[in-house]
């Protein structure tokens, strides 16, 4: 019997659905730390983002401000495109929708592109982010625990939460947020990763 085979008896043992587990992919109680380039050192008083694009009002948030928003908190499950998956992962943050409010996009976006430090971006469509479990978070914590500050090996101050692609889609160091009417692919996209990046579907690579 093989490693992955292995793992999912091990999953059904311990009371899970396998269903939850995309192809391709085995579960972990481990939150593996996987980045391009150094882990930036940014204070949450040196944060802040930015909104813009095609939008009637373009504005720059402050950490201060982002709080200010009405907080929620989810438990999902993430995976990432190198083949782990972690189960019940707690989150807090801002829904990306509520940030879209702040700042009127013009339905011609179809596009959002995350800008992180170093200048690297990852692009998503728009309808795939205003769901209710895609959020701008601040605080995580593990399954059955309380929430922390999110760490900066794991994207702190704040990152791009998106459950429903491969975790790179979930950008790290989140600094823009960029609504556009063209697809723009980014770092990972134009280096031999799918556009899209459906787990369940085994989007990893280009031609997928």
């Amino acid at each position: 019997m093989g490693f992955f085979q292995r793992n999912r008896d091990e999953l059904i043992g311990r009371g899970f659905s396998p269903d939850r587990l995309p192809p391709g992919q085995y579960f972990t109680d481990r939150f593996p730390v996987l980045h391009v380039g150094d882990v930036p050192s940014i204070s949450r008083s040196d944060w802040n983002l930015t909104l813009f694009g095609l939008v009637a009002e373009p504005r720059t948030i402050d950490f201060a401000e982002l709080t200010s928003m009405p907080t929620v908190e989810i438990t999902t499950d993430i995976h990432c495109v190198t083949k782990w998956s972690k189960f019940d992962t707690v989150w807090r943050g801002v829904r990306f929708r509520d940030l879209v409010a702040l700042v009127g996009v013009d339905p011609a976006a179809q596009h959002v592109i995350e800008h992180a430090e170093y200048g690297y971006t990852t692009n998503v469509p728009l309808v795939d982010c205003l769901g209710d479990d895609v959020l701008v978070a601040w605080e995580y914590s593990e399954p059955g625990g309380a929430p922390t500050e999110l760490t900066a090996e794991h994207g702190g101050p704040v990152r791009f939460v998106l459950p429903k692609l491969y975790f790179w889609k979930s950008a790290k160091w989140l600094r823009g947020i960029e609504f556009s009417a063209v697809d723009a692919p980014g770092f990972w996209e134009r280096n031999g990763y799918h556009n899209y990046g459906d787990p369940f579907r085994e989007q990893r690579y280009t031609h997928d």
